[in-house]
């Protein structure tokens, strides 16, 4: 993925909510059955409701981030569960500075 990518990924407010929320998940989503909020990552449903909107339209989202290498997708059972890629995170802040 090319640095325009990325930045096309993070040019939209709910994406940039999506990777502030899972910043700190145990303050902004409530816990789960299964998955561990730190470990393993948000439910992509959480992560919808929260949104306020369908699972499909998050799920758009979350796949412009993951196609982006900013978040990593877990499967648990018939859940996905998302958490940031805080090394490629790291990645785009040091070519950012770079600009």
């Amino acid at each position: 993925m090319t640095t325009i990518d990325v930045l096309k990924a993070l040019a939209n407010e709910r994406r940039l909510r999506i990777l502030d929320w899972l910043k700190d998940p145990t303050r902004h989503f409530p816990p789960q059955v299964d998955g561990d909020l730190e470990r393993d990552g948000v439910c992509a449903l959480y992560i919808a409701e929260k949104l306020g909107m369908s699972q499909p339209s998050a799920g758009e989202h979350l796949k412009v981030l993951a196609s982006a290498d900013l978040v990593i997708g877990t499967r648990i059972k018939q859940w996905v569960f998302y958490r940031r890629n805080e090394q490629r995170i790291e990645e785009v802040r040091a070519a950012m500075k770079d600009l």
